[in-house]
């Protein structure tokens, strides 16, 4: 099927598109806002400026955009056919910069959970999302979610001092009786979950 733009409406388009404060960037945070979470937003002074940061769970949530981050198999990413591979080359980028953030963060000693645009703009499915968001967020281990290969880190920042967006939220007690959980939320169908990497340091022979 032929692109209905022109190039130059194209780009006017993809211009246009938010790259922070996105709508389902905002449903996920005034959620976890509702349930008592403390987060901060866009932190800069970690890998890839992590959409939402909760220091206490040692966690960073990123609301990935199905288009720009080639979400395979959704309605929501189609390649546009003009300037086909400008686009193709786009989002393997975008792809190889989320690989090497989320290796980063979990040499770093972060939860890394990545939520799909598709599962929180249709409202089928942003509920059992967002519960199941919460849920891994405040349980300290997933049973079955194993580590991947840990790969060469580069060094950032992490001062408190750091310039970030604080959420205000109202004190609330933190743990799962603030939210009432369905039997099968586990599954996180719809999240994709690294756990941090724990690499052993060993001592150097003299």
């Amino acid at each position: 099927m032929a692109d209905k733009m022109t190039s130059e409406q194209r780009s006017r388009c993809m211009a246009a598109v938010k790259g922070r404060d996105t709508k389902p960037e905002l449903i996920v945070r005034r959620f976890l806002h509702a349930q008592g979470l403390r987060y901060r937003v866009n932190v800069k002074s970690l890998p890839g400026s992590p959409d939402i940061v909760l220091r206490k769970y040692r966690t960073v949530v990123f609301v990935d955009g199905c288009f720009w981050h080639g979400h395979e198999g959704c309605k929501f990413f189609k390649l546009p056919t003009s300037n086909e591979l400008f686009w193709r080359h786009k989002i393997a980028t975008n792809f190889a910069r989320d690989f090497a953030n989320n290796a980063d963060l979990r040499l770093a000693g972060w939860r890394v959970i990545r939520v799909w645009e598709c599962d929180i703009k249709t409202t089928e499915r942003r509920e059992a999302t967002l519960r199941s968001l919460y849920y891994a967020i405040t349980t300290k281990h997933i049973p079955g979610n194993f580590p991947a290969q840990a790969y060469p880190s580069c060094s950032y920042g992490t001062a408190e001092t750091d310039r970030v967006e604080l959420v205000a939220e109202p004190q609330a007690p933190y743990g799962a009786d603030t939210l009432h959980l369905p039997e099968d939320i586990g599954k996180y169908d719809s999240l994709t979950i690294y756990e941090p990497i724990h690499v052993a340091h060993t001592k150097r022979r003299t």
